[in-house]
């Protein structure tokens, strides 16, 4: 049985604030929490219902609490049967090869594009995500759930993406690619699976601080027929990494 002063702890976590000041977030669900657990991420504590508790065999600290309890803490709309409270780890400056494709995101906002963003980098075998500072917290409940776990196999990191761009750029002689309508068309391009790609915001696309960095400024053409004006920023990610890293 949780107490309350447990309760309010865990519920308290579902806020980025309290998440920095415990250095803690939580998972939700089986999957995600497995793979948590064979990362190098460290869990403190699985809390987990009647209803898994004999389906789920894991070894560290893990409590049976109830169906109401479980309600109590979770962030989600329909609470699953199964929660973990995992450590932040230290912050680490990026270790970046010139033999990579590294993804830069700037200010993307929403939970659901970051986490899907994420688990599409992971896919494709993109380690290392370079982050605005006013990007959306990689903790977030939301961005986690989007992951589907793939953030314990992917490197994020919060920076100054101006500057560490210049600094790129004065060290390796690959392309920095970016997204814009007045770019060339992708597919009749010759990419290079090497180098940054610059991803923009939800509405604003990419900065004209950055745009001056971008190299290789790319577009994906719209079909004659379309009706949507846009793609979704995620569904833009995986297509563009999806031609670079296809050229191979």
């Amino acid at each position: 049985m949780l107490s309350i002063n447990k309760i309010k702890y865990i519920k308290s976590l579902h806020d980025k604030k309290n998440r920095q000041e415990f250095n803690t977030f939580i998972i939700e669900g089986k999957k995600i929490i497995e793979d948590t657990l064979n990362s190098n991420y460290v869990v403190k504590n699985v809390y987990v219902t009647d209803e898994i508790l004999d389906n789920f065999n894991i070894k560290t600290n893990i409590e049976q609490i109830s169906e109401q309890e479980m309600k109590k803490i979770s962030a989600l709309k329909n609470s699953t049967n199964i929660l973990a409270v995992v450590e932040i780890p230290p912050k680490k400056e990026p270790k970046i090869t010139e033999k990579e494709l590294v993804l830069c995101l700037e200010s993307i906002q929403d939970p659901g594009n970051f986490g899907t963003i994420i688990r599409t980098a992971n896919w494709f075998g993109i380690k290392n995500i370079l982050c605005s500072l006013d990007t959306v917290e990689l903790y977030n409940q939301k961005v986690l759930q989007a992951t589907m776990g793939a953030f314990t196999g992917v490197n994020v990191y919060y920076i100054d993406l101006e500057q560490y761009i210049k600094q790129y750029k004065e060290k390796y002689n690959n392309n920095i690619y970016g997204t814009f309508l007045e770019g060339e068309n992708i597919y009749k391009k010759n990419l290079n699976n090497k180098g940054i790609l610059i991803m923009g915001n939800e509405g604003k696309g990419i900065s004209e601080k950055l745009e001056k960095l971008v190299t290789e400024k790319l577009l994906i053409p719209k079909n004659d027929k379309a009706i949507a004006e846009s793609l979704n920023v995620s569904i833009a990610t995986a297509v563009v990494i999806s031609e670079i890293l296809g050229e191979g």
